[in-house]
């Protein structure tokens, strides 16, 4: 059978890249989408290269974006993203990318979905996986979105034109609460592996965020290696599961997300270099789909910083005291230093996070079609 085409155009967004289709090009019908994602992508590989499709072969590399006209009232378009597995037919809609999103006001923009004057834009995106707002600044340039720049982002080569994200009112985006058990700490019963305490924080995306200490690590290894001892994904994948039964979530292959922090303290990252205790606030490392991330997924990014805001959490007990809560973080995660910040307080009913912000960098790198076996689309 001949192959189908879909316009569609790749993308980096932060520190991952994905397929970038209008909802306009694909079928109304969404059990469809599944099957064409698949395909696109290059997935399920066995040998999890993903070399039939556009896939990278791990989580960040492994991602689609559908734009199209808002359905809701605060915001000019509508975004949902779709987590790809690598191994298996798996496609994730339960949350977001906050990568990704940085992508999304700019791909509008670019694409004529929504009109602009002056030099800066503000899009504001409507998340439909969360049902979350996120406000994106950026410069124009000649009435398109922005690229070249003097913003360093850590595990990506070269400098970018910022892109300034506020997630809005990003408690609850997976559970409706921002501590969905009401607690700071629960202590989790897992199964096989004994109780540990752990925080379980819905923010931007649900996470479940756990002391390196406790698992018996420094908090500062490389992925690769974390990856190589089976012994702790499956011991983190017990947490994780633990967690979701504990926040009343269904448990998907990408959420809850889990974490492990520890406190500031010298650590060398991917390129080699070494980042001094000094300038950092907190170690974090994550899994994204059965793998450490080789950053840190931006959506459990501004859940660990939300949660270190959050005073009694895990996350809290580790981070550097700071008299601000409004303050900068500083986390060290395997590509170097992300910076972000929260604006989280105590009221009387409980927590609340007003929002979450961190800046980004995008590229378009290419458009087109991307070319799917009619075969696959059949089945």
């Amino acid at each position: 059978m001949k192959q189908v085409k879909i316009p569609a155009a790749f993308i980096r967004g932060g520190t991952s890249n994905a397929i970038v289709f209008h909802e306009k090009d694909l079928p109304a019908d969404r059990a469809q989408w599944d099957a064409i994602f698949l395909a696109a992508i290059g997935s399920p590989d066995p040998n999890g290269r993903q070399l039939n499709g556009m896939g990278g072969g791990i989580s960040s590399l492994s991602k689609i974006c559908v734009v199209g006209p808002s359905t809701h009232p605060d915001a000019d378009i509508d975004y949902t993203f779709a987590q790809v597995a690598v191994r298996d037919a798996a496609v994730d809609f339960a949350g977001n990318c906050g990568n990704m999103s940085s992508a999304m006001g700019p791909f509008a923009v670019d694409e004529g979905i929504v009109s602009v004057s002056g030099d800066e834009a503000l899009i504001r995106v409507h998340n439909t996986n969360t049902n979350k707002i996120i406000h994106a600044r950026f410069s124009i340039d000649d009435g398109y979105a922005a690229v070249d720049g003097v913003l360093e982002l850590p595990g990506v080569a070269g400098t970018g034109s910022p892109v300034r994200m506020e997630f809005i009112e990003p408690g609850g985006a997976g559970t409706g609460k921002l501590l969905p058990t009401g607690n700071a700490v629960d202590t989790l019963d897992v199964e096989g592996y004994g109780s540990i305490d752990a925080s379980l924080v819905d923010a931007a995306n649900p996470g479940v965020f756990v002391s390196a200490s406790d698992l018996m690590l420094e908090g500062r290894e490389m992925p690769a290696d974390l990856d190589a001892r089976a012994d702790l994904m499956a011991h983190l994948q017990a947490i994780r599961k633990a967690g979701a039964a504990a926040m009343g979530l269904k448990f998907s292959p990408a959420l809850p997300m889990i974490g492990f922090v520890a406190p500031p303290m010298e650590a060398t990252i991917l390129s080699g270099e070494s980042v001094a205790a000094s300038d950092a606030d907190l170690l974090g490392r994550m899994v994204s789909m059965g793998n450490i991330h080789r950053a840190l997924p931006l959506t459990g990014t501004l859940c660990m910083t939300v949660a270190a805001r959050i005073e009694g959490t895990v996350v809290h007990r580790v981070a550097r005291p700071t008299s601000d809560p409004k303050s900068e973080l500083r986390i060290v995660q395997p590509s170097g230093v992300i910076v972000c910040a929260a604006s989280v307080t105590a009221t009387d009913e409980g927590w609340h996070a007003e929002k979450a912000a961190v800046i980004r960098t995008q590229r378009r790198l290419f458009d087109g079609y991307v070319y799917i076996p009619a075969s696959a689309v059949a089945a």
